[in-house]
């Protein structure tokens, strides 16, 4: 996306290596490039005099209802302001007054990169027309912050790798001046939870039936993962009210307990359409094809473990004629009970809090003196992040024995890493609190965005990795807003399972998918996929870009692979060090090593 003025010769080489513009300002000048035929369908575009608005991705927005939202708006925030009506997932860019606003999504589905390339400011949905502007290179330190397992706390989840190129905070947008000089401006900020139960879900109820349907109407043919879970289930009974003709597809789990496939099955039978299952066996395992090589500058992929399986599954599905693909990721991120919420619970409503913490303390079988401590901790995100660089290199049981009262995970280093790469994380994360603001005064809230943005991430990644469009309507700007503005005292209750989402989609789906409580579980999987894919694993780590970049011991973790782990939690740490390592091998970049604490490179 470029700004409404004259372009000097670096703006001009960028424009010249992508294809013809896709839209233009009113001015005439190049503004969106991009290719036409992956857009197609997905744009809404309205041109007022020398005023211009896109919506560019699935939403309910018509072109007359854009037109009217510009006709009425006074600045490019107002149009931004509006816009929040829509429902879908989508990029909003607007030309006003030689001025350009862009903004993604709330979840991060739809990302904003930008980059000052010669003497203006230039933004993009993907960082890799940025990094070969400029020619530039990987930030060390936050690379060695990403071997942090199971991600690295926020900000640090979503800082760009790339020198000179910077990511769009969460509830932001870019605003680029007639100089060309750009900055970024607040545009959102997360509601009060103040809604009861049944206000809520009303409100998710519309906002993910308007996702759904942005999505499907006009598709002709659309998939969906229906996997026998509540989240994709449920998609799946609301996708079949609009579709022309709906795809489901399930993976078969290797373990034959699994329950998901008799769920899956019933909901099959009651739903149109054609249903494919991917038999035990007939698919990638987890780690399999580590050594394909997948062009990606934007960052390690959080599902490396499935992405050969993710592409197998999704080349059959577009056979069937799906360019677009519906998954339920994002329910449990946003529908789930967690004891962080009982946290801030227990400081609204003390009374109300007692018979929830009881609740809680049975089933998750917490200890009295770890509960106590944690609900009397009260560190502000600034401390808990400083501290969180303490605990780099804690044992994975002692956090797992605590309630996650906390602002996030926190996070560990794999015991494989060099301590030149855990010192270059711990600096990166005190360095970072001393200038991050949380992305949510309480931290139930924050714990939620941070983890709907790490959704959001896996989503586009996915959408590139496989060629498919990937959509997680759970995950849509109003659905989150919706959730965010429920009362605490609404979101613990254990006696039913995903209360919120339940509530939302009754008469919607039928009753039984609503009332299931259990979830299945794939540690089996794991252990499997090591079995059999021990020798590429080894192999990938044969010429090591990360321990070029002085970031991991090889001979620790060739130990670490060769003997199987304790419990499936070791895989987490192995999962994010391969992310890494696969990235790192796809992107041409020499290594720089990280700075030692001598300012020394590694």
């Amino acid at each position: 996306m470029l700004p409404d003025r004259p372009s000097g010769p670096a703006v001009a080489a960028l424009a010249a290596a992508a294809p013809a513009p896709l839209l233009r300002h009113p001015s005439g000048r190049p503004w969106i490039l991009g290719d036409r035929d992956l857009a197609l369908g997905e744009i809404r575009h309205t041109v007022l005099g020398d005023r211009a608005a896109v919506l560019l991705g699935p939403s309910t927005a018509t072109v007359r209802g854009l037109s009217h939202v510009l006709a009425r708006a006074h600045a490019p925030r107002d149009v931004a302001a509006a816009a929040r009506a829509f429902g879908g997932c989508f990029h909003l860019v607007v030309s006003m007054n030689r001025r350009t606003w862009v903004q993604g999504s709330l979840s991060s589905a739809r990302q904003v990169f930008h980059a000052r390339v010669g003497e203006v400011v230039v933004a993009s949905d993907r960082p890799d027309p940025l990094v070969r502007a400029l020619g530039a290179t990987v930030r060390d330190e936050l690379l060695a912050a990403r071997l942090i397992a199971p991600w690295p706390p926020w900000p640090l989840s979503e800082a760009s790798l790339w020198h000179g190129v910077e990511s769009l905070p969460t509830g932001t947008a870019l605003e680029i001046g007639p100089d060309g000089r750009g900055r970024v401006v607040r545009r959102w900020d997360p509601p009060e939870p103040h809604l009861p139960l049944p206000e809520a879900a009303a409100l998710v109820r519309e906002a993910l039936c308007d996702g759904v349907r942005a999505r499907v109407r006009g598709a002709g043919v659309v998939s969906a993962d229906l996997s026998g879970g509540m989240d994709s289930t449920s998609l799946c009974f609301l996708a079949a009210e609009h579709a022309d003709r709906l795809v489901t597809s399930r993976m078969e789990a290797h373990d034959p307990a699994d329950e998901d496939r008799v769920w899956a099955e019933r909901a099959a039978g009651m739903l149109p359409g054609e249903h494919l299952v991917f038999r035990r066996g007939t698919t990638p395992t987890w780690f399999s094809g580590l050594l394909d090589h997948v062009d990606d500058l934007e960052e390690p992929f959080a599902w490396i473990r499935t992405r050969a399986a993710l592409r197998a599954t999704t080349r059959q599905i577009a056979e069937c004629g799906s360019r677009v693909h519906l998954t339920g990721h994002g329910g449990d991120e946003l529908f789930l009970s967690k004891p962080v919420h009982l946290h801030e619970l227990a400081r609204r409503r003390p009374l109300a809090a007692v018979r929830h913490l009881r609740a809680h303390r049975a089933l998750y079988r917490w200890r009295t003196g770890p509960l106590l401590r944690g609900l009397r901790e009260n560190a502000s995100f600034a401390d808990w992040l400083a501290a969180s660089a303490d605990r780099l290199t804690t044992q994975a049981h002692t956090l797992a024995a605590a309630p996650a009262f906390t602002w996030g995970l926190g996070g560990l280093m794999p015991p494989w890493a060099t301590r030149d790469a855990v010192e270059a994380a711990r600096t990166t994360l005190r360095e970072a609190a001393g200038r991050a603001v949380p992305l949510s005064p309480g931290r139930s809230q924050h714990s939620l965005i941070q983890e709907v943005r790490e959704c959001g991430a896996a989503m586009r990644h996915t959408s590139r990795v496989t060629g498919m469009a990937w959509e997680a309507p759970y995950v849509d700007d109003r659905v989150v807003e919706a959730v965010l503005s429920l009362r605490h005292r609404d979101r613990v209750d254990l006696t039913r399972y995903k209360p919120v989402l339940s509530e939302a989609l009754r008469g919607l789906v039928p009753a039984p998918f609503l009332g299931r409580t259990t979830k299945s579980e794939y540690s089996a999987e794991a252990y499997r996929a090591l079995r059999r894919n021990r020798a590429d694993l080894l192999s990938l780590f044969e010429d090591s870009r990360l321990a070029r970049r002085g970031l991991v011991d090889l001979d620790a973790l060739r130990r670490a692979l060769t003997v199987p782990p304790p419990t499936a939690l070791a895989f987490v740490p192995l999962v994010s060090t391969v992310a890494c390592e696969v990235w790192a091998r796809s992107i041409q970049v020499p290594a720089g090593g990280v700075r030692t604490r001598g300012g020394e490179h590694a």
